[in-house]
């Protein structure tokens, strides 16, 4: 990955984390990382625990952040979730996948788009 992919995502994770945090919701990781993979933010939002995928774009080249998620994504995402809860012992918990779109095209005004319950757990 070039170093401006990396920047592009670590700038879109913290706009992503500072809109949640304004739309109210409580951050409890940032990059939660498994052998399994990673999820970008866990969250809690009105008591449901939240597991976040942020996507940001500098442009409309390669088609809109949510374009992204591919169902092969949504599974390794949902192996992680389950290894989440299993760590914290948050099973009970009520939980949803959300995806947050960062559009980085212009770097004065970016756009944050919020999808609450993008997507349905997934174990491929």
């Amino acid at each position: 990955m070039t170093k401006k992919r990396v920047f592009l995502g670590k700038q879109g994770e913290e706009l992503a984390r500072a809109h949640l945090q304004k739309q109210g919701y409580r951050i409890l990781e940032q990059n939660f990382r498994t052998r399994l993979g990673e999820i970008d933010l866990v969250a809690e939002d009105n008591g449901t625990l939240v597991f976040v995928e942020v996507k940001a774009r500098s442009g409309r080249t390669y088609g809109s952040p949510f374009d992204a998620i591919t169902y092969a994504k949504r599974v390794q995402i949902s192996k992680v979730a389950l290894e989440y809860l299993g760590r914290n012992n948050k099973h009970e918990n009520a939980a949803r996948f959300d995806v947050v779109s960062v559009s980085l095209a212009d770097t004065t005004h970016p756009e944050i788009e919020i999808i609450k319950g993008a997507f349905e757990l997934s174990y491929g």
